[in-house]
């Protein structure tokens, strides 16, 4: 955990604050996941299928024992 202090708009934070129905601590932290989160979604969109796949469809497709005999694959 990190302690700030911050300058906000009184408006922002209020409407932010109406809008999570938290205190000023949980509505910054809610604020700053999604702003993680959209940066994270928009880096993995860039990527395109880009990312190498090193992988053997045959043998994905293959049925395989399970490590608990009720259950079914």
């Amino acid at each position: 955990m990190r302690k700030i202090t911050a300058i906000l708009p009184a408006r922002l934070l209020a409407a932010a604050q109406d809008a999570t129905g938290q205190g000023v601590t949980e509505t910054l932290r809610q604020a700053l996941e999604t702003l993680a989160h959209s940066d994270w979604s928009r880096r993995m969109l860039a990527l395109e299928g880009g990312a190498p796949l090193d992988l053997d469809l045959d043998d994905l497709r293959e049925d395989r024992p399970t490590d608990r005999p009720d259950q079914r694959v």
